[in-house]
């Protein structure tokens, strides 16, 4: 089995390319991940099951790892992505010859419950931004980043990746190879493209010192910064600006959405702003902002004020 999935991630990685990402998330699916406890991956369930060949696994065996997974209260969100990845490897196996049908194709995943994604209010967005200290060049790369971050859209991993060649400050846009490396433009407002003006020509330099790099944002050691360390700055700020939400880099991808449909933007241009290649993932937001216009009626309307008084007596 271990050379078949090590030729699977081999294809995945060149044929597919898949983005490093994407490639650890199916190493934790179909693997296990023995740096987070017990491992919970498809290949350690067919060894306590004495499963030997992969040509021995059926729909019955797939109901049985979920029910294991459920004993060990994953989430039904991280047992759809499990059982997504093991579907695409059975199809791959098949593709090359490795197997004369997938016995799992028909499987179906576990209903998600619809969750709403969180996102930050614009107060608390302000909060963030004032949060660094511009004297030093430390806080002039987090401004710049949270302000980029909150005014393109852009994925993490699209963030960490960009090289200073990609930025056009002067028509504030940003190249970008998404999923699939899928090339789009994204937009920045004049406050983001200040706080980067600010960062490149002070900052960065005094994080690049004699070295060269390509990279946008740096570490300190003047290394391309990485998507935890973006992680663990935002626990800072978001510690320093007294918010109390579980914050990380994809909810302000979140707050971009919310906020530009709140503010009346175009559905498919936020689609494409986002990189998505479905309408369907961005409709997810018009659920958000409904939900949010539903809370301001309530608070700000008389006669709905009137209604969940006589509600609440």
């Amino acid at each position: 089995m271990k050379n078949l999935f090590d030729n699977f991630i081999h294809y995945l990685e060149i044929e597919r390319n898949a983005s490093a990402y994407t490639v650890r998330n199916y190493r934790n699916d179909l693997v296990g991940n023995y740096l987070r406890g017990p491992e919970k991956g498809f290949f350690q369930f067919l060894r306590l099951k004495k499963i030997a060949t992969l040509e021995a696994v059926d729909k019955h065996t797939l109901r049985e790892y979920i029910a294991w997974l459920m004993e060990q209260s994953i989430v039904k969100a991280s047992i759809a992505r499990k059982l997504s990845a093991i579907r695409s490897f059975y199809r791959y196996l098949v593709r090359e010859g490795l197997l004369a049908e997938n016995p799992l194709e028909d499987t179906v995943s576990p209903k998600l419950d619809k969750r709403l994604p969180d996102f930050l209010t614009i107060a608390e967005v302000e909060l963030l931004l004032n949060a660094p200290d511009l004297s030093t060049p430390e806080g002039q790369r987090d401004r710049a980043l949270i302000e980029l971050l909150y005014a393109s859209g852009l994925r993490v991993s699209e963030l960490v990746s960009l090289n200073l060649e990609q930025v056009n400050l002067e028509n504030r846009e940003i190249r970008v190879w998404g999923k699939g490396s899928k090339e789009r433009m994204v937009l920045m407002g004049k406050p983001a493209a200040a706080a980067l003006v600010v960062y490149i020509n002070q900052g960065r330099p005094q994080y690049l010192g004699n070295q060269k790099s390509d990279a946008l944002f740096l570490t300190r050691n003047g290394k391309r910064l990485l998507a935890r360390g973006v992680q663990k700055m935002l626990d800072k700020y978001g510690a320093i600006a007294g918010i109390s939400k579980n914050l990380h880099p994809h909810m302000l991808r979140h707050t971009f959405a919310t906020h530009l449909l709140d503010g009346g933007a175009d559905l498919r241009v936020v689609q494409e702003l986002m990189g998505h290649a479905r309408l369907t993932s961005t409709q997810i937001y018009t659920h958000v902002t409904k939900s949010q216009a539903r809370k301001v009626y309530l608070s700000a309307h008389p006669m709905a004020q009137k209604e969940a008084e006589v509600e609440h007596s």
